[in-house]
């Protein structure tokens, strides 16, 4: 199913989402699967660093879901310094997740970041 037609949306959901990263490999933070026939508008996407020291992180939108295929940098190597936030989208510059797309953060330092999203579930 292709993603709906947003002037003739029928549903559009709040919603927030979070995770520690826990590794310093990708985690696929927010996912659009294939034929789920919805499109995701993500309206802010926040890294907090609870460690104590700087650390770094990379954002990327993904081509597939599951942080799969091309990754498109939307940030890369960022510093967040200690007991921070980092606002690396907010409503001023909005991404739309298509069906089979997602979003994935890789962190220097396992277990110092949290990543927030706010997004809109539209079908």
């Amino acid at each position: 199913m292709a993603a709906p037609n947003l002037i003739g949306a029928s549903t559009a959901l709040g919603k927030s989402s979070g995770t520690v990263l826990t590794t310093t490999n990708t985690t696929t933070i927010l996912n659009n699967p294939a034929s789920s026939g919805k499109c995701l508008k993500i309206n802010t996407f926040n890294v907090a660093n609870y460690g104590a020291s700087t650390t770094t992180v990379t954002v990327s939108l993904y081509t597939q879901a599951n942080a799969g295929g091309i990754q498109l940098h939307i940030v890369g190597n960022a510093s967040v310094p200690a007991g921070s936030t980092f606002c690396v989208i907010d409503r001023s510059g909005q991404y739309y997740l298509e069906e089979n797309t997602s979003v994935g953060a890789i962190a220097a330092n396992a277990n110092v970041l949290t990543v927030t999203c706010s997004y809109e579930e539209i079908s």
